[in-house]
């Protein structure tokens, strides 16, 4: 049985910066060969970065993506890596739209394809054909699918190539390519993390990998674009579906194995593309198999990885948050430390006239823990004056105090090139519960996506993390254990306005990610009068969502991409 040392390399493109990206995939060439790999396989889009959204429809982007493919076919070989054979997804084009079968989007001038090197130039070239028109995905509207299929004979060892979506289609083209008989189905990719994907996608490689009675090899793009964060995780199965290797998740890596492949048969199907591997010497490769951690682990290097790539790739040299010595505050200030070290995040402690003395030893505690920049800015002087010159009173004036600690934030943001984060979760952002232009001022939100349940499932395991690793914990216990409150009145609490969350939490769960209507969330055995007034509280708040930050995507259906709905809506019940 012939064997393949197949590189897969999940790597963090910056997206647009084709040269950078360029080096990152040659770096990884040189990285692979030295290994003895004799063929290297990188992430959907990895030369663009991904989802390159409209600029899919700019002409000379598309020019200046395939320029930089043949220009990367050419390094290779100078380099002296022309034998290794590098497969590597980009945007292709600028196409004539009518003028490919099977085209449903007149308006796209781009295909997503996977290109061959080899020796100086391009050997093959594949197109998605299955594109993805849910969830975060809008791919109908700005690619051409494809319909052809490239099967490689590496040596004998007949390889098939996809692109992510083409996995996942049942009846799609992993059937399609049964008759070719495939030894490996190799598969770029550019698949978001959420928390619970790892219960999809593995069976899901396992299942195709059997259906083709062949060895699946999984590659995908590490790192953070905007909202989405990809994990890589990228993975080796055989025929059985049995895991033979596997990369970490959330770093860049090169993960190199030795797949046993069964001979191709003689009759090779029209337009294989036969190719010579360089020579493999030595001993079979001992597997390298990574496994996930705990979901909490999971999530937490989501949301670090997130925040680091937002901050880095859009070039912030720090942050500023304020710390009000509440769980979330001092969540998000720990997600800021270890994303881009401690010395560059800036706390502010901003504590009004009903600001408790815990909330304020609570902050310095933390700061002086985790080691932060951390200053104290009094704001009832700044309130009292507002307050009084137009009489106000109730949620006027509480709001008040909320939108001055936004303005003293953003000046430290003017004043110093800060990133602002803004602190909220995603139990608070679904009801509404937040002073639009107060504390959901902010560019970046770390915890948007992370309902409050989870909030302090993620604290308790960063903890217990760092007490497992010899270190003090980062987030004080009362933080974690008092009840939650804006303190903008005396003696509040979160529960004064809205269920508690292991109430609360479950039905938008329902509503939000599951779509189910209010009946339906009645009938899971909740209030229905509580139901009525969450679900109300959630539709109302869609014009505060509009205007707020993003921040890490780490659920099924996050507010934004996910979940588009009108905000002029009037329930008819």
């Amino acid at each position: 049985m012939p064997r393949l040392r197949v590189a897969l390399a999940q790597l963090n493109p910056v997206l647009g910066d084709l040269e950078g990206n360029s080096d990152r995939i040659l770096d990884a060439a040189q990285r692979a060969a030295e290994q003895g790999a004799q063929v290297l396989a990188v992430g959907e889009c990895a030369l663009s970065g991904y989802p390159i959204e409209d600029l899919a429809g700019r002409a000379s982007f598309l020019r200046a993506c395939r320029q930089q493919v043949e220009e990367l076919a050419v390094r290779l070989t100078e380099r002296g890596l022309g034998e290794l054979i590098v497969i590597v997804g980009h945007p292709d084009g600028p196409h004539e739209a009518s003028g490919l079968a099977g085209d449903r989007t007149p308006s796209a001038i781009a295909q997503n394809a996977a290109s061959v090197l080899q020796h100086g130039r391009v050997q093959a070239r594949y197109a998605k054909h299955h594109l993805p028109n849910y969830a975060v995905f809008d791919e109908y509207r700005t690619f051409i699918p494809g319909r052809d299929h490239v099967v490689l004979d590496i040596g004998g060892c007949r390889v098939a190539v996809l692109i992510c979506e083409d996995l996942w289609r049942d009846a799609g083209p992993v059937a399609e390519l049964k008759n070719a008989k495939p030894g490996l189905v190799l598969t770029i990719n550019a698949s978001p993390f959420e928390r619970d994907k790892q219960q999809v996608r593995l069976p899901l490689v396992q299942q195709r990998a059997r259906e083709a009675n062949a060895s699946l090899a999984y590659v995908n793009i590490v790192g953070g674009q905007d909202d989405l964060v990809f994990d890589g995780d990228s993975l080796v199965v055989d025929a059985s579906g049995t895991v033979v290797a596997r990369a970490p998740q959330f770093e860049e890596h090169v993960l190199v194995t030795d797949i046993d492949v069964v001979e191709a048969a003689a009759d090779a199907p029209p337009a294989t593309v036969t190719l010579e591997p360089r020579t493999v010497g030595g001993d079979v490769l001992e597997p390298t198999i990574n496994e996930p951690g705990p979901v909490e682990q999971q999530v937490w290097n989501a949301l670090v990885l997130g925040t680091r790539d937002y901050v880095n790739k859009n070039r912030f040299p720090s942050v500023v948050l304020g710390l009000s010595g509440g769980i979330d505050s001092a969540v998000c200030a720990v997600i800021a430390a270890d994303a881009i070290g401690a010395d560059r995040v800036h706390a502010i402690s901003l504590p009004s006239r009903y600001s408790s003395e815990h909330s304020r030893t609570d902050a310095d505690e933390l700061a002086e823990r985790v080691g932060i920049r951390y200053s104290v800015e009094p704001i009832a002087d700044l309130v009292s004056p507002i307050e009084q010159q137009l009489k106000l009173s109730g949620v006027a004036a509480e709001n008040l105090q909320a939108r001055v600690r936004a303005i003293v934030l953003m000046a430290a943001s003017n004043m110093h090139g800060h990133l602002l984060l803004t602190t909220g979760n995603k139990s608070e952002i679904s009801v509404g519960y937040s002073t639009i232009y107060g504390d959901s001022a902010g560019g970046f939100a770390p915890i948007r996506d992370v309902p409050k349940s989870l909030v302090w499932k993620l604290a308790t395991w960063r903890n217990e993390h760092a007490a497992a690793h010899g270190r003090t914990p980062p987030i004080p216990e009362n933080s974690i254990t008092k009840p939650p409150s804006a303190e903008l009145r005396p003696d509040q609490t979160d529960q004064d306005s809205l269920p508690p969350y292991e109430v609360l939490d479950p039905i938008l769960d329902a509503y939000v990610t599951r779509n189910l209507g209010v009946d339906e969330i009645v009938a899971l055995g909740y209030d229905a009068g509580v139901v009525s007034d969450v679900v109300r509280l959630v539709d109302h708040s869609e014009w505060k969502r509009r205007q707020g930050a993003i921040g890490p995507k780490i659920s099924a259906v996050a507010f934004g991409r996910d979940r588009r709905l009108p905000i002029t809506y009037r329930p008819s019940q």
